[in-house]
């Protein structure tokens, strides 16, 4: 496992790195400058990111809330203080953890455990909310592609539906895609007429 820590404090990281020995065969890379800190995360190619930032103001909290939203990775967050708004960014950013006053080797392991298993589930949420929203729009395409045909053939919509799907069993397509290509047939005629 490829573990990057971010802190500016040298002493904060070293306990986080305590509590990481835990991990045989892991690699961890310790990133103590904001600068140019997305780029070097990408070098790295970390399976998680732990952040420590300690008591950060503002500006820094929302920079790191940035590097949050644009990494595809479990993060681990540590502040020593919070509010309900730096929660409420934090889980908007996509932060797996986010935890106040909890910085101590004994914790790393099971916050590192608990960071990544809620990243997998949120994203098999994702994954699950996509195909849904897939699904819906195949439908609505079915729908929109069935009531084409009712109006410029006078089907009924079981006659409309069945020749939908013939032509799919003939063309060995997904009935999906050949109502998406009647929608698009009957756009562009009708933008003809």
């Amino acid at each position: 496992m490829r573990i990057a820590v971010i802190d500016e404090s040298r002493a904060r990281a070293t306990i986080i790195e305590e509590g990481l020995r835990a991990f045989e065969g892991s690699e961890i890379f310790v990133l103590s400058e904001r600068k140019a800190l997305l780029a070097r995360i990408a070098e790295i190619e970390p399976d998680i990111v732990l952040m420590d930032l300690g008591n950060p103001a503002r500006d820094v909290l929302e920079e790191y809330f940035a590097v949050s939203r644009a990494l595809a990775r479990p993060i681990a967050i540590f502040v020593d203080e919070s509010d309900d708004e730096a929660i409420a960014a934090s889980i908007d950013a996509g932060v797996s953890a986010y935890v106040v006053d909890g910085l101590s080797a004994p914790r790393i392991r099971p916050l590192l455990d608990l960071a990544i298993k809620r990243f997998h589930a949120f994203a098999r949420l994702e994954e699950d909310l996509a195909e849904a929203r897939g699904r819906l729009h195949e439908s609505e395409q079915i729908d929109q592609a069935k009531r084409i045909l009712m109006a410029e053939r006078r089907w009924s919509e079981p006659e409309a539906y069945a020749e939908l799907r013939r032509k799919a069993m003939d063309s060995n397509k997904r009935i999906a895609a050949i109502a998406e290509a009647v929608v698009t047939a009957h756009e562009l005629m009708k933008g003809d007429r």
